[in-house]
């Protein structure tokens, strides 16, 4: 009997140890699992990193490495050149009155019977032209200050120095505007600036006066910059986007703000809301185009419309995973195919106002649908993504309801774009009177080309009113 109770003692303590082990290789195998599955989701996220580029994220094409995998884009035509029906472009003669000389050809004999003709003007001559360009040289003025001796007492006396009458800088507006607009507009570096003055003009300057020239020329536009930040802040209608700026090497932020007649760029020194509100887009007024960056919460959402560039980007991101949400993204990708090719009809008359209304209506409701189905699938990293856009819901189809808004934020990054390669160029500036040229020279070279006003001749006339103390002339004003 008490062997039989020790063997059962025995068999329990046995069992009750393989308990223990199968117990521990559970614990020890939902662990690993766990291990594994937040591995796989790392993998997964880095995958996703590696596998970004400019048709699926907000990375500019640049970025994209050799053999990177992009959408593949609808050919543009056949043949290279001109296509069959393509009326082409000529030169154009430039106006007689335009033209500084005239060489007449006459015949010399009738090639009929051989005999000497007389030069008779021709009205309906053909005209041939050729453009040449002179050397170009600066034109250089010397004051002289004599000093005359008085011929009853002998006392010598000089002329007086008169600011009215001598000049309070050594160089011109006109050449300071040009100087200004191959730094700030042209964005060739100080050093290539210096050597093309001398080389095209034989104009001697330092580094040292051009960075004076730039500061004279940024004071000079101040007030027409400011009134153009004031008419872009009024408009019904407006585009913004940011990007980072460098200032001697220490991070800023990089705006711009643009409408159809004017664009607005500044440096600010962080993209934060407080900084946005206060030193770019003043009080909220009229529809904002743009990302969903978190600093542009402030502006209501019935007032706002999400760029649906960027949505499709990241749809394309969510069609190239696998499972659910691979399928989730290429469901919404059809939606966004459908939506542009609706707009673009629209854009082209193809479609009245009515109807592209109605037609945008079932697209509308399909697209928030699948946005909250793929929320509630709970699904790493797609289901947050799916969740902050619908927060943007009142702002996603504002250019269907209002007219003169459009999908997409293309045009604030077209503009921006150019001061986007100054920076890869430049590394940014190395002051704060370096940013205020750089935004206010490229402020000035945008809003007056979308103008049609010329460059050169209303920097050079703002340049004229400083020195002369009087008003800076409007660039809002009628060409």
């Amino acid at each position: 009997m008490a062997a039989r109770e020790a063997d059962l003692a025995a068999r329990d303590a046995d069992l009750a140890a393989r308990d223990a082990e199968l117990t521990a290789e559970r614990t020890r195998r939902s662990e690993l699992e766990a291990q594994v599955a937040k591995l796989t989701e790392a993998v997964g996220k880095l995958q996703e990193l590696l596998g970004r580029n400019s048709g699926n994220s907000n990375k500019p094409p640049s970025s994209d490495p050799p053999g990177a995998k992009l959408p593949k884009k609808k050919p543009k035509g056949g043949r290279r050149g001109g296509q069959k029906g393509h009326r082409g472009t000529h030169r154009l003669l430039v106006p007689t009155e335009q033209v500084h000389a005239f060489v007449e050809l006459f015949p010399r004999e009738c090639k009929s019977c051989w005999e000497p003709l007389p030069e008779t003007p021709d009205p309906f001559a053909r005209r041939y032209q050729y453009t040449e360009l002179k050397p170009l040289a600066a034109y250089v003025t010397e004051y002289r200050r004599h000093a005359v001796v008085c011929p009853c007492c002998r006392y010598k006396t000089r002329a007086t120095y008169d600011p009215a009458v001598l000049p309070r800088f050594a160089f011109g507006p006109r050449l300071m505007t040009v100087a200004a607009m191959l730094t700030g507009i042209y964005h060739l570096s100080r050093r290539e600036t210096v050597r093309l003055l001398w080389e095209l003009l034989g104009v001697r300057m330092s580094l040292g006066a051009l960075s004076a020239i730039e500061a004279r020329v940024s004071q000079s536009v101040e007030p027409a910059v400011d009134e153009v930040l004031e008419e872009a802040r009024k408009s019904t209608v407006k585009h913004a986007d940011g990007t980072s700026w460098l200032r001697a090497g220490a991070m800023l932020s990089l705006w711009v703000l643009c409408t159809a007649a004017v664009t607005v760029f500044k440096v600010l020194d962080n993209g934060q809301t407080g900084t946005l509100r206060a030193d770019l887009f003043g009080r909220v007024h009229g529809i904002l185009v743009s990302d969903r960056a978190t600093a542009l919460k402030f502006w209501v959402m019935k007032r706002r419309q999400i760029c649906w560039a960027h949505l499709a980007r990241k749809f394309v991101s969510f069609s190239e995973r696998d499972g659910p949400a691979g399928k989730i993204g290429k469901e919404l990708l059809e939606y966004t195919s459908l939506l542009f090719d609706y707009w673009s009809r629209f854009r082209q008359g193809r479609l009245r106002r009515e109807t592209f209304v109605a037609r945008m209506a079932p697209v509308r409701l399909q697209v928030e649908a699948l946005l909250e189905r793929a929320v509630a699938a709970k699904l790493p990293t797609l289901s947050g993504s799916c969740e902050d856009i619908l927060e943007h819901r009142e702002a996603l189809w504002t250019f269907v309801e209002r007219q003169g808004v459009e999908p997409t934020n293309n045009h604030a990054e077209r503009e921006l774009r150019g001061f986007v390669i100054w920076r890869r160029r430049s590394f940014g500036s190395q002051s704060e009177r370096g940013d205020r040229f750089a935004e206010r020279l490229m402020t000035l070279a945008h809003t007056a080309r979308k103008r049609g006003r010329d460059v050169l001749a209303f920097l050079t006339a703002c340049c004229v009113s400083r020195s002369a103390g009087t008003t800076v002339p409007s660039l809002l004003a009628a060409a």
